[in-house]
């Protein structure tokens, strides 16, 4: 019996909201201040900002109350400042910050019961806006780990729930054959970047089973793969030469065949088994053709979550929700789980690990699909549409049940290396 919307709204709220102040517990005040990484927030920016998002679209654009002005609005604003420029604000001291997100989820609380369980309103339809804001909520929740992960002036070192053990399934290759498939959703909760659903006809190809794991990738680093420009798109081999990278980020070498990584306040033995993470798209391409294979298109990546019979499925094992028995999802673990580990996530073509782990390069642009529209505001998707990103597929161990679908797309500069990003190869059939 599907909840009604009301109290899954309520639930999904309150979950993020409590892993967002379970991360965050315990740092000193210095801490939730200080700019980490040009790359990212203050933690406390993303604290305000979210309860200023919540503020927005679950209080003002409902007819509810409103705690701040415009000019505050601007502050928390991700399009006027540039992650770089946060900590120059005159942000939220932490403490205000938090007190600040308790007042407005109180009043949304409040106000949520004065709101009609059906309505025609487009932002309420199946309650939306609260689907929206609850995403929202988790993303930061993600991108709070990837500033965690960066930060070097404490030592951020969580309890993190054991992963299952996986299960002997060597790499191989997996063959998705040629037909129509129904990419998309129209789901209540679906963002305006993922509609309208619709069919295509992907030709049939090869996927890699798994994603790529660190000791398939250590062969690359060490066979010289960063060494020879034959590899890598041109951009890509003047960022790693700019940047001189020769390994993935977080991967600290010790001598000759020896490797260690640093994972938030641990540093451990590089674990093969595991998906290899915190590679650029330059970096994955790269691997790719060294394979003599090449990143999977968006549309082949559905293709295989959706499964070859033509049945459409939320999720690659089918419409259940997730579980920690399905995939690696929801934080808790603090890292990629190895693969294999959980059989019950497996797609209906027999491909491991589609959701969670890793987010997936892939080899598209970002571009909206046909009869895109715009919904509630462009910000969200229509203005980083274009050749300058590139999509990325499934979730990672970072993002939340709620955030992760097969229709769901997540883009980003194709250079960045700091997010929770893999990838797996594919071939076309000759």
């Amino acid at each position: 019996m599907e909840i009604p919307w009301k109290a899954h709204a309520w639930r999904e709220l309150e979950s993020a909201r409590a892993r967002t102040l379970d991360m965050l517990a315990g740092l000193p005040e210095a801490e939730l201040l200080r700019q980490h990484s040009p790359l990212m927030s203050p933690l406390v920016w993303d604290v305000a900002h979210v309860a200023n998002y919540e503020e927005q679209w679950l209080l003002r654009a409902l007819g509810g109350r409103s705690f701040t002005e415009p000019a505050f609005d601007a502050i928390y604003d991700a399009f006027l400042h540039p992650r770089r420029t946060r900590s120059q604000l005159p942000l939220l001291a932490p403490e205000d910050a938090f007190a600040y997100a308790a007042r407005v989820r109180q009043a949304v609380r409040e106000h949520l019961d004065t709101l009609p369980e059906d309505s025609p309103e487009p932002l309420l339809k199946d309650g939306f806006v609260f689907g929206m804001v609850a995403q929202h909520e988790q993303q930061h929740a993600e991108t709070l780990a990837a500033t965690l992960q960066l930060m070097t002036t404490w030592e951020y070192r969580p309890a993190a729930r054991e992963s299952p053990r996986p299960g002997a399934v060597p790499q191989h290759e997996v063959f998705i054959p040629g037909g129509p498939v129904r990419l998309g959703s129209d789901g209540p909760w679906a963002y305006d970047n993922e509609r309208p659903a619709h069919t295509v006809d992907v030709p049939a190809f090869l996927l890699d089973a798994h994603p790529v794991t660190n000791g398939d990738y250590l062969v690359f680093v060490e066979s010289g793969g960063y060494e020879d420009p034959r590899w890598w798109h041109p951009k890509g081999w003047d960022f790693i030469q700019s940047e001189r990278l020769s390994h993935p980020l977080f991967w600290l070498p010790q001598g000759q065949h020896v490797w260690l990584r640093r994972r938030f306040g641990w540093i451990e033995p590089l674990p093969k088994d595991e998906p290899v993470q915190h590679v650029c798209w330059y970096e994955a391409d790269a691997y790719a053709r060294w394979a003599g294979k090449r990143l999977p298109t968006e549309a082949e990546w559905e293709k295989a979550a959706q499964g070859s019979d033509g049945t459409p499925r939320e999720h690659p094992w089918g419409g259940a929700r997730p579980t920690p028995l399905h995939a690696n999802l929801g934080g808790d673990t603090w890292g990629p789980a190895s693969v294999g580990a959980f059989a019950r996530g497996r797609s209906a073509d027999g491909v491991w690990g589609l959701l969670g782990d890793v987010w997936e390069w892939t080899a598209s642009d970002f571009s909206g699909y046909a009869g895109f529209r715009a919904f509630p505001y462009r910000e969200y998707s229509e203005v980083f549409f274009g050749a300058d990103y590139k999509v990325l597929r499934g979730g990672a161990w970072a993002s939340a049940p709620v955030a992760v679908r097969n229709s769901f797309r997540n883009w980003d500069f194709p250079i960045r290396r700091q997010i929770f990003a893999g990838f797996r190869c594919a071939r076309s059939v000759k």
